[in-house]
């Protein structure tokens, strides 16, 4: 990992990007729509400069996502995609520590050229232009096309970017409902919505088609779900065995937390869920209070927003991987809470 990592204006990153390089565009594990939507904006406005990219990722599009993405690039999974392209640059996005890169991290931790990201906290990994201010990572992509735009090097931002990074927004606040949203949030969808977007559509295929498997977990769930301190941390323990049960796949899990957060006098929410036989849990943190989720998932190498963040752990057991995490949130909460 480099010793020094420069911190870059705007300017710079337009600056960088004019560079018309063809560019490898890396987004987290487990991705979601703000990772994909902002990554696939990013190559558009790349591709319109006249350079080349290509985005990936440890982990398939979730097919929930695929509508984003279906015109751009049959797959964004590393070993899907055309190992011949010659990039000349690597830029991750949304990914706020080289964990998070899962199987990438050892290829290419040490080649990144730009780190984009929104996440307060994180590890700093890459010359990187980082707004904690903004809702999601497609604000920062978003603010880059208009730049660009003004600086002449593009005519016009290319028309799907405008629903890459709406999808980006929204999916980032809970369709513009989470405290992350700010007035420059809101009027940045306002320029997408004028730009013609179907607004109704995108958050619909967002939050409201859900496939079966996807439920079928949400109802296992919900009937695994264990409470701490009260019933004010709410948890969803999800074994390996019971996804092989159900027969379902990783991204069928992405909801779990939301059950758990979805609980009444539920102040901290959290998943966690097994992929594998391996004993790795990944863990999801919510916070409807004051209390930070980050540093709890930052101590365990992960990272994050106040109000969400994840980590993964490994441990002997899920029960253990829970316990974990509880007695670190208690332990920075008190016991007045």
């Amino acid at each position: 990992m480099r010793q020094e990592c420069r911190k870059y204006t705007l300017d710079d990153v337009c600056s960088l990007l004019s560079e018309r390089k063809n560019t490898l565009i890396i987004y987290h594990a487990r991705p979601d729509a703000d990772a994909i939507g902002a990554s696939f904006a990013l190559k558009l406005l790349i591709e319109a400069m006249g350079a080349k990219a290509i985005c990936t990722c440890e982990s398939e599009i979730p097919s929930r996502l695929a509508f984003l993405t279906e015109k751009h690039q049959k797959s964004a999974k590393f070993e899907n995609i055309d190992k011949s392209f010659e990039f000349e640059r690597i830029i991750t996005v949304d990914t706020a520590s080289p964990s998070q890169l899962g199987e990438l991290q050892g290829l290419f931790e040490d080649r990144v050229d730009l780190m984009l990201d929104h996440h307060e906290n994180g590890i700093r990994y890459a010359d990187s232009y980082i707004k904690s201010d903004y809702a999601a990572s497609g604000e920062i992509i978003f603010e880059i096309a208009e730049k660009l735009v003004s600086l002449g090097e593009i005519k016009e931002i290319p028309r799907d970017v405008y629903d890459l990074v709406y999808a980006a927004l929204s999916s980032d606040t809970g369709c513009f409902k989470y405290s992350n949203v700010s007035a420059h949030t809101h009027m940045c969808a306002a320029r997408l919505l004028a730009a013609g977007i179907d607004a109704a559509e995108i958050n619909h295929r967002l939050f409201d088609c859900k496939s079966e498997q996807m439920l079928a977990a949400e109802s296992a769930g919900f009937q695994n779900m264990k409470f701490y301190n009260n019933r004010k941390i709410a948890a969803v323990i999800f074994p390996y065995e019971l996804k092989k049960e159900l027969g379902v796949e990783d991204e069928h899990l992405e909801t779990l937390v939301d059950v758990a957060r979805a609980v009444d006098g539920v102040k901290i929410a959290m998943s966690v869920r097994q992929s594998t036989a391996y004993r790795s849990f990944r863990i999801s943190l919510r916070s409807s209070c004051g209390f930070d989720v980050s540093n709890v998932a930052k101590h365990f190498g992960g990272g994050g927003h106040t109000k969400a963040a994840a980590c993964t752990i490994e441990a002997d057991s899920i029960e253990f991987a829970t316990r974990l995490v509880v007695d670190e949130i208690m332990r920075r909460w008190g016991k007045n809470n």
